[in-house]
């Protein structure tokens, strides 16, 4: 072959290669994509987690484990915070001015109101969370939280608990040990780089150090991460399956110090002073990776979000056919659907149906506020519709700093690539998604 020839060759591959990427870069920033002109934004899901909130475990569980106390919150454990319902109601502002861009909904006022369907699960921290929302999107309005009771366990967030099918426990069990290879003490090994780097932060200095330094006297009073026995067995109750590894305490601290950070305490707070923003994203691989086994693990993630993917489906179906369909969670003629429950709701969900996300430096993460989000659109002439589906966060100092949001200064909106329907653009077929969905939704965890 004649050098010109190849040279030519070599670039057509280049310009080639230079357009996806640049069509990719485009894609890429969904905030200003509003889809092709003439298409209609019919329907929004959004799943969200609740806002930052205070460390669900008391602080006397943890303070063993490092050689000074952890930091004192002003409400109780598990609730929402003052800082944290202020970074929803920022994120719900920017929401309406989206959407508003989108032509979902109106810029300001009202009328919308009546079209906006907020769900919450039961507990304090995300019925406070949803409020906030409602105060962004719509402020000055009546727009109201729908939840249960705060007690019994609400069947689209907790389904399990709300007795809703019954799980196959060794199944499950089988399920997260083909993951580790049979042995969970493999998780430590696996993640011994970042256990050892939480472990320094704990203890203030590094323990490969202690025969001459000073500074390690008293450490043997302290537990160890590495010193906590691992097992795997069947669960009790509602748990499919009871995982005990290092790995599973070390994700409860990094996200606790993930929460000093978001609140905006002192830096001498957030890990003790030793945690800035990429140690912390060193240490929240810890949490995505017990995330990863516990909450994606493909019958887990199936059982506990059927459910909630189902009735999602349907709400979806009713925007689509103009009538009402059972089982929807909204009013035929909505626009927008707000789901709040939790961090591992987003978990099983991207775990049922495939879905992977990078975001703000982290993997997978799901921080507070974090959303999944599907969009339903109207192609032109309105008979054929397609679905995009993103994740959505405010960045580590955006919530740090209660940064004001806007479509100059938005939060993190990444696109998630739906796999069984998925199209080059990233968009799925209306059809295909449902048929997607559908082939991960058991039935028998259906209500």
């Amino acid at each position: 072959m004649k050098r010109g020839r190849i040279a030519a060759i070599l670039l057509g591959v280049h310009l080639c290669g230079a357009g996806l990427l640049q069509s990719q870069a485009v894609n890429a920033d969904p905030a200003k994509n509003d889809g092709p002109k003439g298409d209609e934004l019919k329907l929004v899901v959004v799943i969200s987690r609740h806002g930052v909130r205070s460390p669900t475990r008391m602080p006397d569980e943890l303070n063993q484990y490092s050689r000074e106390p952890w930091p004192k919150w002003s409400v109780p454990p598990g609730y929402l915070t003052a800082h944290g319902a202020q970074l929803m109601t920022l994120l719900g502002a920017y929401d309406r001015e989206l959407w508003a861009a989108q032509g979902l909904l109106a810029p300001n006022g009202c009328a919308d109101a009546s079209r906006i369907s907020i769900i919450a699960d039961s507990e304090q921290r995300t019925r406070e969370t949803g409020k906030a929302l409602a105060a962004g999107l719509a402020p000055g309005c009546v727009l109201g939280v729908k939840s249960l009771p705060e007690g019994p366990a609400d069947p689209l967030f907790h389904p399990l608990e709300a007795r809703v099918g019954h799980p196959d426990k060794l199944l499950a069990t089988a399920a997260v040990a083909g993951r580790i290879g049979g042995n969970p003490q493999g998780l430590t090994e696996a993640y011994r780089p970042q256990l050892e780097a939480l472990e320094e932060v704990l203890r203030g200095y590094s323990s490969r150090g202690c025969n001459s330094n000073d500074k390690c006297a008293g450490s043997t009073q302290l537990q160890s991460l590495f010193d906590l026995p691992s097992s795997i067995a069947p669960g009790r109750g509602e748990h499919p399956v009871e995982l005990r590894t290092p790995l599973g305490v070390a994700s409860t601290m990094a996200e606790n110090m993930l929460l000093e950070y978001a609140e905006g305490m002192d830096a001498a707070q957030v890990g003790w002073g030793r945690v800035d923003i990429h140690k912390l994203r060193e240490l929240m691989q810890l949490h995505a990776a017990h995330e990863e086994i516990t909450g994606r693990s493909s019958y887990i993630a199936r059982a506990q979000s059927s459910n909630l993917l189902w009735h999602v489906l349907l709400s979806m179906q009713q925007a689509a056919e103009s009538h009402p369909v059972k089982g929807a969670l909204t009013k035929p003629g909505d626009r927008l659907l707000i789901l709040v429950g939790h961090d591992t709701n987003l978990a099983n969900i991207s775990g049922a149906l495939g879905l992977s996300w990078l975001i703000d430096g982290r993997r997978d993460d799901t921080p507070p506020g974090g959303a999944l989000v599907f969009e339903l659109w109207s192609k032109r002439g309105g008979s054929n519709y397609f679905v995009r589906t993103y994740y959505m966060a405010q960045t580590l100092d955006q919530m740090r700093n209660a940064a004001p949001l806007t479509l100059d200064h938005p939060p993190e909106r990444v696109p998630v690539f739906v796999p069984g329907c998925g199209q080059a653009d990233g968009s799925c077929k209306w059809s295909g998604f449902q048929q997607t969905v559908r082939a991960e939704i058991d039935p028998a965890f259906t209500k």
